[in-house]
């Protein structure tokens, strides 16, 4: 009775993390709409790229599926949060492609399909294997590294803040909500004993630490004007 008692509290305290992840996630997807309200407004996508919500599309593309039952167990926060996450992203690359350039638009339509093409090999491979341990090992693997990637990206801001000596280019409420996020998440892979999903959001969760360090730092020297920098960091 105790171990069923033991089990259910680490399921409630998952549930948790994992609701709490939700909604700081929500604050990360919703933090390019200020660059996205400019490229609107000046019908121009200037010097924004629109690489980053490509490689968040298919970050938060492979991630649900790793979070699908068919693959993994016990993971609906994830699927909750990839799908919200895919959506956001979608979104944002169709408006960068409605404002941006003839050549430009091109190659973003392009590595749109490619995104598509990719998540459905890795869908059909995995579908082509039949132990589920062996295919929660492949498209846990792939997940991993892609969130793994996907946390490695501030390391060139964190150089940026520490050269400049300026947080400019690191808002404080975007590394907040990517911290948290994290932390979160990081708190529901321990609680789901899933290596998969701990070890990354581990790895972001101290990248977080480091930024909000540095922003502490540093924020007095901080020049306040507009950046050009897009404001995107992936998710789960």
């Amino acid at each position: 009775m105790d171990f069923v008692a033991f089990n259910g509290s680490f399921s409630m305290w998952k549930d948790v993390a994992g609701i709490a992840g939700n909604i700081f996630a929500f604050g990360l997807f919703v933090s390019p709409m200020p660059t996205f309200r400019r490229i609107m407004r000046n019908k121009s996508t200037e010097q924004f790229s629109g690489l980053p919500y490509i490689y968040a599309l298919l970050n938060c593309l492979i991630c649900l599926w790793y979070g699908a039952p068919f693959i993994s167990h016990s993971n609906f926060m994830l699927m909750t949060v990839n799908s919200v996450g895919a959506t956001f992203q979608l979104c944002y690359i169709i408006l960068f492609i409605m404002h941006t350039d003839k050549k430009t638009k091109m190659r973003m339509l392009v590595l749109l399909l490619v995104v598509f093409a990719v998540v459905g090999l890795i869908v059909a491979a995995s579908l082509q294997i039949p132990e589920k341990l062996t295919r929660w090992y492949f498209v846990g693997f792939l997940s991993c590294g892609s969130l793994v990637s996907m946390f490695a990206s501030p390391l060139f801001v964190i150089n940026l803040v520490i050269r400049t000596k300026s947080v400019e280019f690191m808002p404080f409420y975007l590394s907040l909500s990517t911290f948290l996020m994290s932390g979160s998440f990081f708190l529901y892979g321990l609680f789901n004993s899933d290596a998969f999903v701990y070890t990354p959001n581990g790895i972001g969760t101290i990248l977080g630490i480091v930024q909000l360090s540095l922003y502490c730092y540093y924020h007095r020297n901080s020049v306040a004007e507009e950046t050009k920098e897009p404001l995107i960091v992936s998710y789960v």
